[in-house]
C-alpha cells in the first residue's frame, strides 16, 4: 500500500508589507523541529523574498488582494509556492552594484535547489521553489 503524503499547508495573507513577517513566521513554525536547524534560515529568507516580491509586483489593491502560500514536502524537498493575482512573469535581474532593489530572485536562485514561475489556472502567478533535505531527518 502506498504511503499517504502529508496534506500541504496553505495560508492567505493580505497583500500588505506587514504580511511578510507573518508569512515568514508561519512557514518557519510549520517546518518539523528536526529540520529547522537545516532548513529554517533558508526557508525564512526564501519566504521573505517571495512574499515581498508578490506584494510589490503582483498585487494591485492592498485592501482586496491576497498572497497565497503553500508548503509541502515531496521528493526529498520542501516546496514553497507563493502566489499573487498578478500576470507578470518574475525574472532574474542583474542590478548595478549601487541599485537598492532587484536582488530578490538572485537570492531565491542561490537558496533554492530548483525554482520556477507558473501561471495559475484561474488568475495570477505562482513562484515555486524547493529546498532539498535528507529524508532520514
Amino acid at each position: 500500500m502506498p504511503e499517504i503524503p502529508l496534506v500541504p499547508i496553505h495560508w492567505r495573507f493580505p497583500a500588505h508589507p506587514t504580511s511578510v513577517r507573518r508569512a515568514r513566521h508561519a512557514v518557519a513554525e510549520s517546518l518539523p523541529h528536526v529540520l529547522r536547524p537545516h532548513l529554517g534560515d533558508d526557508l525564512r529568507l526564501l519566504t521573505s523574498e517571495l512574499v515581498t516580491n508578490a506584494i510589490r509586483h503582483g498585487s494591485c489593491r492592498e485592501d482586496e488582494d491576497l498572497i497565497e502560500l503553500v508548503l509541502w514536502p515531496a521528493d526529498g524537498h520542501y516546496w514553497l509556492a507563493v502566489s499573487d493575482p498578478g500576470t507578470g512573469k518574475p525574472a532574474l535581474a542583474h542590478p548595478d552594484s549601487d541599485a537598492e532593489n532587484g536582488r530578490g530572485l538572485l537570492l531565491v536562485d542561490l537558496l533554492a535547489t530548483v525554482w520556477t514561475v507558473r501561471p495559475r489556472p484561474t488568475r495570477g502567478t505562482s513562484v515555486v521553489a524547493g529546498l532539498s533535505f535528507r529524508q532520514d531527518g
